[in-house]
């Protein structure tokens, strides 16, 4: 009588796509991002060489999944969010749960380039430290990364104003997304 007892559901997860960790299972909420995917058709090799640049990207997508706030003017939620650097413009594609297009947002990266620049300069200084160990210098460069961090933020939040509203640690989120898919960055070339 084996076959009367009830069999316990399927509860792993989708298979995760490549370099792409499991996937947290988040309940739809107005505002909220229930995927993040990242297109690097339009960035030659965008991605950091580096394992960081994967983990920062990874980290930034399962924190904007599980806590981000996005909210597009004029569309309600949740939305999944594909994000591309083309040419001079990151692109915010926004789709709802079905993955149907809702609108699209292309945010000029000029009033970024500086900062990126300085914020990708400093976070090599911060590998370099850490891996000599150099722990005073690692919290000396980590307070610098911050601030500039803090301001990459602040002038998401300022570019996106009107269009989609985002709080400040959504916005420090896609600056990290941002400093990774960059393809001009000092840590891209070679």
């Amino acid at each position: 009588m084996e076959d009367d007892v009830p069999q316990p559901a399927d509860t792993r997860a989708a298979r995760p796509k490549p370099n792409e960790g499991p996937r947290e299972i988040v309940p739809p909420q107005r505002g909220s991002l229930i995927d993040v995917i990242f297109d690097a058709g339009g960035a030659p090799a965008a991605v950091r060489k580096a394992p960081t640049g994967h983990q920062d990207r990874a980290q930034a997508a399962r924190d904007l999944r599980l806590s981000g706030h996005f909210e597009p003017v004029g569309l309600t939620g949740p939305y999944r969010l594909h994000l591309s650097v083309r040419q001079t413009w990151l692109v915010f594609d926004i789709r709802d749960r079905d993955d149907e297009p809702l609108h699209t947002h292309a945010l000029s990266l000029s009033p970024f380039r500086s900062l990126i620049k300085d914020y990708c300069m400093i976070v090599d200084s911060y590998e370099e430290a850490m891996a000599e160990g150099a722990s005073a210098r690692v919290q000396a460069i980590d307070m610098g990364r911050r601030g500039l961090h803090n301001e990459g933020a602040e002038l998401m939040m300022e570019r996106l104003r009107d269009k989609i509203e985002v709080d400040f640690e959504t916005a420090r989120r896609l600056f990290t997304i941002l400093c990774v898919l960059y393809p001009n960055r000092p840590s891209n070339a070679a």
